[in-house]
């Protein structure tokens, strides 16, 4: 009987000390804001992204004209308090006033709907 919970309490501290690896203590981590920019948000369409990559309307990413691409961004709708972390992947927005141009995934998740077209932002450059 005592092997048994000898094996068992082996187990267990074997299973909690693999949770405490530093990778998953780095992902916990709360992301630092490096860089805030406050501004117009919009809705963009299906292109060619500077990247590269397909335009997915449903991916959570966006357009930012000087930001380098990889960057995550969390943008707040100033209006609703919505936020959502989105990926640059491309250039823009060429309207003056724009800070940035989101999908349509996007901008559906800080509350950003068509009908409204663009919105007051807070954009938090965020790193790890």
């Amino acid at each position: 009987m005592t092997r048994i919970y000898s094996l068992v309490l082996l187990i267990l501290v074997m299973a909690l000390s693999a949770c405490s690896s530093r990778k998953s203590a780095r992902i916990l981590s709360k992301p630092r804001v490096v860089q805030v920019q406050d501004g117009m948000a919009s809705i963009y369409r299906d292109h060619r992204t500077a990247s590269g990559e397909t335009y997915l309307s449903r991916a959570m990413v966006a357009a930012h004209r000087t930001w380098p691409m990889g960057t995550m961004v969390r943008v707040t709708h100033l209006h609703t308090g919505q936020s959502a972390i989105v990926r640059i992947n491309d250039r823009g927005p060429y309207i003056r006033g724009r800070v940035i141009d989101l999908t349509p995934a996007a901008a559906s998740a800080i509350g950003l709907t068509p009908r409204h077209g663009i919105c007051k932002v807070r954009l938090e450059r965020l790193q790890r």
